[in-house]
C-alpha cells in the first residue's frame, strides 16, 4: 500500500465511523504522525493533501522543521516535553499535546513571551497505571488546569491522553469516554465551556476514538508503515 492509498483508506473509516455516530467527518483532524519517518515520506504525505504533522522529540522534529522550512505544515508535539527542550520546543511547534505539569506550563508561558509567540495546548491526562506513560494524575488535573486557564500565551484547548494497549479495542473505550467526562467536567467548574477538543485515538483505535468523542486522531503506522527503530 502506498502513503496516498493508506491516506485515503483512512478517511475513508474517520468518515464511515463519524456517519456511524451522528458526527460531521469535518469534526475530525487527522495528525499524521512521522516520528522517525524520513523527511521524503513527509513530502509524499503533504502532496496526497496532508497539512497536519506530529512528532515525539524535539531534536528529531528540528531537523525535520529546517528541511521543510518552505511548507505551510502545522506542527504537534504530541511526545513528552523535557523542561530543557522547550525553548527549541516553542520556536517549532504550533501545538503541544503534552501538557502535564505547573512548572512545565510556566516555563512554556515565560519562553512564549519572550517570542511574542502563542501556542495551543492540550493537558495530557495519565488514566493508566504503566509507569511508561505520561501524563497529570486526576487528582492533579484541576490544579493544573486552574493554572493554566488563566494563561495568556498558552492557551490550553482540550485534553489529551494515551490509553493502554489493547487487542480488544472495546477494552479501551473506557479509557475515552473518561477523558471525555473529565473534558466536560473542567468546561463546567473552570474553562466555560473554552475546552473544545479531545486529543486521543491512534491507529488500531481511532474508530473507537472519535466514537467517544475525538476531534483529534493520532495516525502515524496507518499512513507511514511500521517505523524503523534502527539506531533509536
Amino acid at each position: 500500500m502506498t502513503i496516498a492509498n493508506n491516506i485515503d483508506r483512512i478517511k475513508k473509516k474517520i468518515k464511515e465511523v463519524c456517519r456511524k455516530s451522528d458526527r460531521h467527518s469535518e469534526e475530525i483532524k487527522l495528525i499524521a504522525v512521522s516520528k522517525t519517518h524520513p523527511v521524503e515520506k513527509i513530502v509524499e504525505a503533504f502532496h496526497c493533501g496532508l497539512k497536519v504533522f506530529g512528532e515525539n522529540r524535539v531534536q528529531e522534529a528540528r531537523d525535520k522543521f529546517k528541511r521543510l522550512e518552505g511548507y505551510p505544515i502545522e506542527w504537534h508535539l504530541i511526545g513528552h516535553l523535557q523542561k530543557n527542550k522547550i525553548n527549541h520546543a516553542v520556536k517549532i511547534f504550533d501545538y503541544i499535546h503534552s501538557i502535564d505539569n505547573i512548572e512545565l506550563a510556566e516555563k512554556i508561558e515565560k519562553r512564549l513571551e519572550v517570542l511574542g509567540k502563542e501556542i495551543r495546548g492540550f493537558i495530557e491526562v495519565k488514566l493508566s497505571e504503566e509507569e511508561s506513560k505520561h501524563g497529570v494524575s486526576i487528582e492533579k488535573l484541576n490544579a493544573l488546569a486552574e493554572y493554566c486557564s488563566n494563561l495568556k500565551r498558552l492557551k490550553i484547548i482540550g485534553l489529551m491522553t494515551v490509553p493502554p494497549y489493547f487487542e480488544d479495542i472495546e477494552k479501551v473505550r473506557l479509557y475515552f469516554r473518561k477523558l471525555r467526562e473529565l473534558k466536560e467536567e473542567l468546561n463546567i467548574n473552570i474553562f466555560d465551556g473554552a475546552l473544545t477538543e479531545l486529543s486521543m485515538g491512534m491507529t488500531h483505535d481511532f474508530e473507537v476514538a472519535i466514537e467517544e468523542g475525538a476531534t483529534y486522531v493520532r495516525i502515524g503506522t496507518g499512513i507511514f508503515g511500521e517505523r524503523n527503530y534502527d539506531g533509536d
